[in-house]
C-alpha cells in the first residue's frame, strides 16, 4: 500500500479522501463497501482518447466493462458510442442518452428476442456471429428498417489478459472463418436482402481477440491484419467496405511496475495504417470503430471498503474487510491483485506491515490483495482498492452469501450523485 495512487494518466484521486470526499462521510451516507466514480475524470479521459486517435476513428465504449447509468450518461453526454452485448445493455444505453445509430451490438450468444430487439431499435449495426445467427436474422428481414448496418465478425486467436484461464478455450464462441464469412456473404445476397432496396447494409468487419493489452503496437497490428483479412475477403465479392470494428483492449496498468498504453503511439499507428486505405478500393471508404472499456472507466472507479476484523498469519496482518471478490471478481479471475491504498487516519500511521486483505465470504479464495506493505489496519479503518472502475460491479456474483450489494455514486464536479442504491438482503 501507499498513500499515492500511482496510477498514470487521468485517475481518480485517492490519498485521505476519495475524489475529494470524506470516506467516512460517503460509507455512512451509502454503506460499505460502496463503488465511487469520478466523472470530471471520466470526461478528461474520453476527450483524451479522442485527441490523440484520428478523426476516421469513431468510439463505441464497451457497457460489459460498466453499465453504471450515470457512467453511460457521462459518456453519452461526451459524444461517445456504444458496444451492447444484451438486450438489457441496449436498453440501459437508450436510456442514458446515446443515439441508436451509435450502437453497435455485438456477442455470440444473442437470442432471437434480442436479434429482433437489436432490429427494432435500428442499431447502427448489428453484429454477425455464426450462419446460424445469420440466417435468424434474414428471417426478420421484414421487420428491419432500410439500411439497416450489418457486419460480420471474423474469428482470431488472441489472448484475454494473455492468461489461459480467460482465452481458451472459450474463444472458440466468437465469430466466423473466412470461409464461412464467404458463405454469409453469399446468403446475404441470394436471400436478395443487400439490394438497394433492401434491409440490410452489410458495413463491413469486425475482429477482436485480445484483452488488457498496454502494448499500441500490437493494437495497431490487429488492426492491420483486420483490415488485410476484410479487404479480401470484400475483393472476392466486390464490396465496398464502410466500417472495419477492431474491438477493445486497451488496457491499462494495474500494478506500479506496469507501463500505461501510449495512445498518442496508439493513433500514430492507426494514421499510417488507415492513409494505405485510400489506395485500397475495398477500403477507401472505411471507417475504423474501437471499442474501449476499461481503459476509459477503470482509472475513474475506487472500492471502498472497511475494515472488520484483523489477526496475525506468519507475520503478516490479515485485515478482514466488509468488501470482496462477490463486489470485485478480477484480483482472483485473472490472478492479479489491485493496488490497495488506506483511507482516512490509517494514513498517518508507518507502512511497516505485511498485509493480507480478505473478503468476508465463506471461500479461501476471496482475496483482494496478498503481502502488500501498509500501515498496521485496525477494525474500522477504510481501504479504497484502485482501478474498480471497470469489470467491478459489472462483473460482480453479488448474490453469494447474501450480502448487501454495494451502492455506486458519482462524484461530478465536487457534487455527489447516486448511480445505483444499496440493495440490502430481503
Amino acid at each position: 500500500m501507499s498513500p499515492e495512487a500511482s496510477v498514470i494518466g487521468p485517475s481518480i484521486e485517492v490519498s485521505r479522501t476519495v475524489a475529494g470526499l470524506e470516506a467516512a462521510e460517503l460509507t455512512a451516507l451509502h454503506g460499505s463497501p460502496l463503488f465511487v466514480y469520478d466523472a470530471d475524470v471520466l470526461r478528461a479521459r474520453a476527450a483524451a482518447l479522442r485527441a490523440a486517435l484520428p478523426a476516421a476513428v469513431e468510439i463505441a465504449f464497451a457497457c460489459k466493462a460498466n453499465s453504471s447509468p450515470l457512467v453511460l450518461a457521462a459518456l453519452a453526454g461526451a459524444g461517445l458510442g456504444a458496444d451492447v452485448a444484451s438486450a438489457g445493455e441496449l436498453r440501459a444505453v437508450r436510456r442514458a442518452g446515446f443515439a441508436a445509430e451509435r450502437v453497435v451490438f455485438t456477442g455470440p450468444g444473442k437470442t432471437d428476442a434480442e436479434l429482433a430487439a437489436a432490429l427494432e431499435a435500428g442499431v447502427g449495426a448489428l453484429t454477425i456471429e455464426s450462419l446460424e445467427e445469420l440466417d435468424v436474422v434474414i428471417g426478420l428481414a421484414d421487420d428491419a428498417r432500410t439500411g439497416q448496418g450489418l457486419m460480420l465478425r471474423l474469428a482470431t486467436g488472441g489472448d484475454a489478459e494473455g492468461l489461459p484461464i480467460i482465452s481458451a478455450p472459450g474463444n472458440v464462441k466468437f465469430g466466423l472463418s473466412d470461409q464461412e464469412a464467404d458463405a454469409a456473404v453469399s446468403r446475404l445476397r441470394a436471400a436478395r436482402v443487400l439490394t438497394p432496396e433492401g434491409p440490410f447494409l452489410l458495413r463491413g468487419f469486425h475482429a477482436f481477440g485480445a484483452s488488457n493489452v498496454r502494448d499500441a503496437a500490437v493494437l495497431v497490428a490487429g488492426a492491420v491484419d483486420l483490415a488485410a483479412r476484410a479487404e479480401r475477403i470484400a475483393r472476392r465479392h466486390g464490396l465496398e467496405l464502410k466500417l472495419l470494428d477492431a474491438g477493445g483492449g486497451l488496457g491499462i496498468p494495474y500494478a506500479d511496475d506496469e507501463g500505461a498504453l501510449d495512445i498518442e503511439a496508439l493513433g500514430r499507428g492507426l494514421a499510417a495504417e488507415m492513409a494505405t486505405w485510400a489506395d485500397r478500393p475495398a477500403l477507401r471508404s472505411a471507417r475504423l470503430l474501437l471499442e474501449p472499456g476499461r481503459w476509459l472507466v477503470g482509472p475513474v472507479g475506487a472500492y471502498v471498503c472497511g475494515v472488520t476484523r484483523t489477526k496475525e498469519r506468519g507475520g503478516r496482518v490479515v485485515a478482514i474487510s466488509d468488501g470482496g471478490i462477490h463486489h470485485l471478481l478480477r484480483p482472483r479471475l485473472v490472478g492479479q491483485d489491485h493496488r490497495v491504498v488506506p483511507l482516512g487516519p490509517a494514513v498517518d500511521r508507518p507502512a511497516d506491515a505485511r498485509i493480507d486483505l480478505v473478503g468476508p465470504l465463506c471461500t479461501g479464495i476471496d482475496i483482494l490483495a496478498s503481502d502488500v506493505a501498509g500501515p498496521r489496519l485496525r477494525a474500522g479503518d477504510l481501504l479504497a482498492v484502485l482501478d474498480a472502475g471497470a469489470y467491478g460491479y459489472s462483473e460482480s456474483m453479488p448474490l453469494f452469501l447474501t450480502h448487501p450489494i454495494p451502492a455506486e455514486v458519482v462524484v461530478d464536479g465536487g457534487a455527489l450523485h447516486v448511480s445505483r442504491e444499496r440493495v440490502e438482503p430481503a
